[in-house]
């Protein structure tokens, strides 16, 4: 069943866009047909974390009806489907965030993860993206000021009828048992699904327009990606990328390949 996601925060600067850029690939590593859509119409970067030069037609040009939604789409790493923002103003008053909702209805026919990296904050263009999804994913750093904007949004996706479906810390290393994850938890107002560790592999990465899971496989904060994504995909999260895959290829040569005694 497709599983829609809006990842946001309550402030810039949290690295939403660069776990929403992770996290698509790492689903992708494991088999799953995944889309990444870049809905911050203003300050778009998706397309660039995930190294992607050439885009000449983006949400934008779908948001104001000149192009559907399939003409926006772009092959990032591991096969993940890639909707970019523009990195133009030109026209973005003529952006309609109204249409986002057709949008993520267009994409769920094709994919089996849809990830929304969002606006951050609680602007008219954040709103939309909050109720567009199945459940809303809150990046927060391990800081006060980011948790409280965090609880922001929390309340108003409740409010608008939405569904916050956790929060993901960043540059945060902390266990599952630490009293500091337990407190951040209560403060948030839903549960933690995981913490990726300030990591220099990812800034090394983000400088090489590169996501750490594809350059550093075998960083901390990769480890942490793939267990994030292994979680929202129902894969036992012993399980590298790579033996699912061997799998699903071999599931696939077997459906191909057998045949009638």
């Amino acid at each position: 069943m497709i599983r829609a996601y809006t990842i946001t925060s309550g402030k810039g600067g949290t690295g939403k866009t660069t776990v929403t850029a992770n996290l698509g690939v790492a689903l992708a590593q494991y088999g799953r047909e995944t889309c990444v859509v870049d809905t911050d119409i203003g300050l778009a970067n998706l397309g660039l974390v995930l190294g992607l030069s050439e885009t000449p037609v983006t949400l934008n040009e779908v948001l104001t009806g000149e192009a559907p939604v399939q003409d926006a789409i772009y092959e990032g790493p591991y096969g993940l489907m890639v909707v970019p923002g523009g990195l133009s103003l030109q026209r973005f008053q003529d952006v309609d965030p109204e249409r986002l909702k057709d949008v993520v209805c267009d994409l769920t026919d094709i994919c089996d993860f849809l990830l929304l990296d969002a606006p951050a904050g609680i602007g008219p263009d954040a709103v939309v993206a909050l109720t567009a999804a199945d459940e809303v994913l809150l990046v927060v750093n391990p800081e006060i000021a980011s948790i409280v904007d965090a609880v922001k949004v929390r309340v108003l996706t409740e409010t608008i009828g939405g569904t916050p479906g956790g929060a993901i810390l960043n540059r945060a290393a902390l266990e599952k048992n630490d009293r500091n994850w337990r407190r951040i938890e209560k403060a948030l107002g839903v549960s933690i699904i995981g913490s990726i560790p300030e990591d220099p592999s990812v800034r090394e990465a983000s400088a090489a327009r590169m996501p750490v899971v594809v350059r550093s496989p075998a960083s901390k904060s990769s480890k942490v990606f793939r267990r994030i994504a292994a979680s929202l995909a129902a894969i036992p999260i012993e399980e590298s990328p790579q033996e699912v895959q061997e799998r699903f290829v071999e599931r696939l040569a077997r459906a191909l390949f057998r045949r009638e005694p």
